[in-house]
């Protein structure tokens, strides 16, 4: 092969390999979101079902543990907020991953791309600004 052909190789190789990137990292995302939906659903089925007197059988691994409700209830609302974390820090992570594809292929930036929700406190100041 000659040089043209090489570099062209390359091109298309890395951006291949960025593509893959990109496309693990939104699978990674509905995975810990489906997870994160089954959490909800479970914590919602604990608080309208049983007692917090009552214990449950809770799945480790391959054997089932009988935990008491309240103690389960933290372990799924710790669960909950582990997984909030870590599907935001690959959001966070994706939007990178897709500018450099972006850049890559010689597309525009993605304007509006990195846009931030207001925070609750934020919401707070302008509905009293708003309300005035």
């Amino acid at each position: 092969m000659d040089a043209g052909s090489q570099h062209v190789l390359q091109y298309l190789t890395e951006v291949e390999e960025a593509a893959e990137d990109v496309l693990t990292t939104k699978q990674q995302i509905v995975d810990l979101d489906m997870k994160r939906n089954r959490n909800r659903e479970a914590l919602s089925a604990l608080k309208q079902e049983m007692s917090d007197s009552e214990k449950v059988k809770v799945c480790f691994g391959n054997m089932f543990i009988k935990f008491p409700t309240s103690k389960t209830r933290e372990m799924i609302q710790k669960d909950l907020e582990q997984l909030d974390k870590e599907i935001s820090d690959l959001r966070r992570g994706l939007k990178a991953k897709v500018n450099r594809l972006n850049e890559m292929q010689g597309k525009p930036e993605l304007t509006g791309y990195n846009l931030s929700p207001l925070s609750a406190d934020e919401i707070r100041a302008i509905n009293s600004l708003l309300t005035r």
